[in-house]
């Protein structure tokens, strides 16, 4: 080892060096972090609005990636490498397309023959059955308060809602198994379904490292909070729908109805909308029955499936499947799917529950922070 050269003394009566001057780390200001917001914000506005067209598979991928992290991540647990195991899970979820549509397009294709040459007899049927009903209620209050043209107006319109239904079934049926179709054959969903699936964990770890830290606790919290609400809706609700087309289709099919199948589909498609969804099944189900029996006993029965729906739907799927960590009020879930659906079609419909999963999250969270500030608990004024 080399000999080091001496140190030199300091010579007597000197003072000691002073000490670097210590430089502070840079601290950003108010308006560098709310421009920072805003950029980001209106950056993914802006992206969104331009790319609105083309993002539909792109954002279906993401919310099949999402629903499928789960069992993804369990059998990486076991020893399964990421990339088989996302892999798997898209070739089942294909397989599972494919075997739906095999089996269920022939029915549906049947089912919309049925109502297209059966609307003029249901027409008739529902206009037979006002009708009649008309007259026992004009028998029992007086020919004063039901007169004919009263009757007739009522027997016309009942006839015209029917047709309107008919026609309009036939048509969602017809839509829906096209856009199914589109969604089966393409191959970019599934595709990139794969990929954000296999690399779900990574993106998500990279975008952690991006948050700044001054705020990253908290936005990890607001994410935990959102991921919490958005999957027990998310998916508890996708199960529940599941399970009530099965029911529906299989009690109305049971029941005699003869697009039982098509309208136990729909209304159990369309029960992803609380409220909305089960009113629009049930009046379906009920005018077809009555178009289609001509008597009030079949209406009864319908209404029974329906009535007894609700209650296992009620009492005994959401309790199971939700329980209490559904933080998403029915109201604000109807409103969202209405306001993207009307601003951006299936897309808004896709971004709808998430986005209204965030604002429901940081809206709380304000709300917190507000309850706990000066603003909230200030003393009232005396004098």
């Amino acid at each position: 080892m080399p000999p080091q050269p001496p140190i030199p003394a300091r010579p007597e009566g000197s003072l000691p060096a002073a000490p670097r001057p210590r430089v502070p780390p840079p601290v950003s200001t108010r308006a560098q972090r709310a421009a920072l917001a805003g950029g980001v914000v209106g950056g993914l506005a802006f992206a969104f609005w331009i790319f609105a067209p083309i993002l539909t598979p792109f954002v279906l991928a993401a919310v099949i990636a999402y629903f499928l992290d789960p069992p993804a991540t369990r059998l990486t647990r076991i020893g399964i490498p990421r990339g088989f195991s996302a892999l798997l899970m898209i070739l089942a979820l294909v397989a599972l397309a494919l075997l739906g549509v095999l089996l269920l397009y022939p029915l549906l294709i049947a089912q919309v023959t049925v109502l297209l040459q059966r609307l003029p007899s249901y027409v008739l049927g529902i206009g037979q059955a006002v009708r009649d009903a008309l007259n026992a209620l004009s028998e029992r209050l007086g020919p004063d308060v039901f007169d004919q043209r009263l009757q007739d107006l009522a027997v016309g319109q009942a006839g015209a809602i029917i047709s309107y239904l008919g026609t309009s079934l036939a048509r969602m049926i017809s839509g829906g198994i096209a856009l199914f179709s589109v969604f089966t054959l393409v191959t970019v969903t599934p595709v990139v379904a794969f990929y954000m699936l296999r690399d779900w964990p990574r993106m998500i770890r990279r975008i952690d490292a991006w948050l700044p830290r001054r705020s990253a606790a908290t936005l990890r919290q607001l994410a935990r909070d959102t991921d919490r609400v958005l999957s027990a809706w998310l998916r508890g609700q996708l199960l529940c729908c599941a399970l009530l087309c099965v029911y529906y289709a299989a009690a109305l099919s049971a029941a005699g109805l003869e697009l039982g199948l098509s309208v136990g589909l729909m209304s159990g498609i369309l029960s992803f909308i609380p409220y909305i969804g089960s009113i629009t099944g049930l009046i379906t189900a009920l005018a077809l029955a009555l178009a289609q029996y001509g008597t009030w006993n079949g209406v009864l029965l319908v209404l029974g499936i329906f009535v007894a729906g609700q209650v296992i739907e009620g009492y005994v799927i959401y309790p199971r499947l939700l329980g209490d960590r559904v933080e998403l009020h029915a109201v604000w879930v109807i409103f969202a799917l209405f306001a993207g659906g009307v601003a951006f079609g299936f897309l808004g419909v896709l971004l709808a529950v998430p986005l209204a999963a965030v604002i429901g999250v940081i809206a709380r969270y304000w709300l917190r922070r507000y309850i706990e500030s000066p603003l909230y608990l200030d003393p009232p004024r005396t004098g």
